[in-house]
């Protein structure tokens, strides 16, 4: 009965801390349609990761549209490409808000307009800079919050701030002014 009870206590207090955790959502996840929306868009998802990891960890990506293009680009760091001997820093033209592996996107940040078109390059220089394109580790870092973390540090403009179930956000932070030479 013991046992029971603990493990009751303990599913509570995760399901409290993964509720605690959640990322906030500047809205609706849903990019517009680019060959529709002729503004400079750029935007920040995240999504639970995978199995029970999702209660604890998103994995985030930026996606960037100059203004008149025809289509999003995507940023976005995927570790299981180092095993197929790719660097694993992702830049497709794929969907900006699609799911990652069955789990719905959350909006994390929003800018369109001018205000976004100012950013596009930056963005993209940014991640091409990503000093650990052949490293991925899960915990601490660097993963796919420790890029998206990157950007926003070499972007600071971008006024990005992840939310706290961006696990290895942190290991950015710590790391970066070593790497900027601070």
């Amino acid at each position: 009965m013991f046992a029971l009870a603990t493990l009751a206590l303990a599913a509570f207090g995760l399901a409290t801390l993964s509720r605690a955790l959640e990322p906030t959502s500047v809205g609706v996840a849903v990019a517009p349609r680019a060959d529709e929306y002729r503004d400079a868009v750029v935007q920040v998802y995240g999504a639970d990761v995978w199995g029970v990891r999702g209660r604890f960890a998103i994995h985030t990506w930026i996606v960037t549209k100059a203004a008149h293009a025809d289509r999003y680009t995507r940023y976005q760091v995927i570790g299981w490409r180092l095993s197929r001997g790719l660097p694993v820093v992702s830049v497709t033209h794929d969907r900006p808000d699609g799911d990652w592996f069955g789990s719905a996107p959350v909006l994390l940040f929003d800018r369109r307009g001018a205000d976004a078109e100012r950013l596009v390059d930056s963005i993209h220089r940014a991640a091409l800079s990503y000093p650990f394109a052949n490293e991925y580790v899960m915990w601490p870092g660097p993963n796919s919050n420790s890029f998206t973390e990157w950007i926003a540090l070499e972007v600071p403009e971008l006024g990005l701030e992840l939310p706290a179930k961006a696990l290895g956000k942190s290991w950015m932070i710590e790391e970066y002014p070593s790497l900027r030479g601070g």
